[in-house]
């Protein structure tokens, strides 16, 4: 006798399911570039069956965010309000790097949630900023405490902007002693040594109609997002009809390629600028955190769009572009290894990446005015938080 075939149990978590394969998906595509289908097949479920959890992909991507949000303020608030500065980072790094696959989607893209729904956001990322901060002030009663905080959550927060394979520990271990270590630096001293002048070169004068046209794209895709601005608002920016934009790149997507290669192309040359006659590895280091810091500052609009943008490129688009930022990479990794010889290759290069991070969230509490003083403060953070 045959036994009859089990019907399929639809999962109790079911919708759990869904927002975690939606926030890696959202990670690794963008908001715009990621799909429904693409989310429901790492489910296992149909199209359909997604949409009768979520009414559209706006409603998914708001409730991811909703839900990482929900995530940092449990962690912090089931830490003692007068626990340790330690604990409290500790708590933050460990469900970071427990979401990490899905966590990095909203350092860029929580631009496009509606104005409510981005308000309430921030409300719950200012609660445990607020946290830390207090915990800072408690225990490192120097200047700028809100500035050492947010930088402090930028150094735990990088290891969802990148995919260096690392062991979960030994991750929560580096982010919240690197993050520990930037909470406790004065940012009005400079490293020690004295901090050689950045000389970054210029960004391209847009001579030609080619260049123009991309000078045009790249503040409107820093403002509004690629998938977001249209060609009519790039040739209306150039003084062209939308038809003619075809005459000098192929697409849309092709404009944004360019952007992220010249963004590329300035980062390197501003290196070989800094690390010029420098032996030492630890006048290198802080050369090169001088470096980025400046060009970050100098060239924000150009830097967001390269950062936020490169995974919508297609992959032919793409390639190049990654090959140069894993060549930048590189460099730094060679330095701090020099300058820390205790650390492997992989902590090294998440070091790396936590030097970067502090910049995005220092720059961002400093809203990105460039002056020399904002440059020497994130500076003096950056070395912090590489334990030089």
């Amino acid at each position: 006798m045959t036994a009859e075939p089990t019907a399929a149990v639809r999962p109790r978590n079911r919708r759990q399911l869904i927002v975690e394969a939606a926030g890696r998906v959202f990670s690794e595509r963008g908001y715009h570039w990621a799909s429904m289908e693409e989310i429901a097949a790492r489910v296992g479920i149909t199209a359909a069956a997604l949409y009768r959890h979520f009414p559209n992909k706006y409603a998914l991507f708001a409730e991811c965010a909703e839900i990482m949000a929900d995530r940092l303020v449990a962690a912090v608030d089931e830490v003692p309000s007068e626990a340790p500065l330690a604990d409290l980072l500790a708590a933050l790094s460990r469900v970071t790097v427990a979401y990490r696959a899905s966590g990095g989607v909203y350092r860029w893209e929580a631009r496009y949630l509606h104005r409510e729904d981005r308000r309430h956001l921030r409300a719950k990322f200012g609660h445990v900023v607020a946290r830390v901060e207090e915990a800072v002030r408690r225990e490192r009663p120097m200047p700028m405490a809100h500035l050492r905080a947010v930088a402090a959550l930028g150094a735990i927060g990088s290891i969802t902007m990148h995919h260096t394979s690392i062991a979960a520990r030994r991750a929560e271990e580096l982010l919240s002693a690197s993050a520990t270590r930037v909470a406790a630096t004065d940012p009005t001293l400079a490293p020690r040594g004295a901090v050689r002048p950045v000389e970054l070169p210029a960004q391209p004068v847009p001579r030609t109609r080619r260049a123009q046209i991309l000078a045009a794209a790249i503040p409107l895709f820093a403002r509004d997002g690629f998938a977001s601005v249209t060609n009519g608002q790039i040739a209306e920016a150039v003084g062209l009809a939308p038809s003619a934009l075809y005459r000098h790149y192929p697409g849309k997507v092709d404009i944004l390629a360019a952007a992220c290669l010249q963004a590329a192309g300035l980062v390197t040359q501003g290196v070989d600028r800094g690390l010029r006659d420098v032996s030492d590895p630890y006048e290198a280091v802080v050369a090169l955190a001088a470096t980025h810091v400046a060009y970050c500052f100098e060239h924000t609009a150009l830097n967001s769009v390269a950062e936020a943008e490169v995974a919508g490129l297609p992959d032919d688009l793409r390639r190049p572009v990654v090959l140069a930022q894993r060549e930048y990479i590189a460099v730094w990794e060679q330095q701090l290894r020099l300058a820390r010889p205790e650390l492997d290759p992989r902590q090294a290069r998440a070091l790396v990446h936590v030097g970067f991070g502090v910049v995005v969230e220092a720059g961002r509490g400093l809203r990105w005015q460039d002056t020399q003083h904002h440059r020497d403060t994130v500076t003096a953070l950056v070395v912090g938080a590489l334990g030089l």
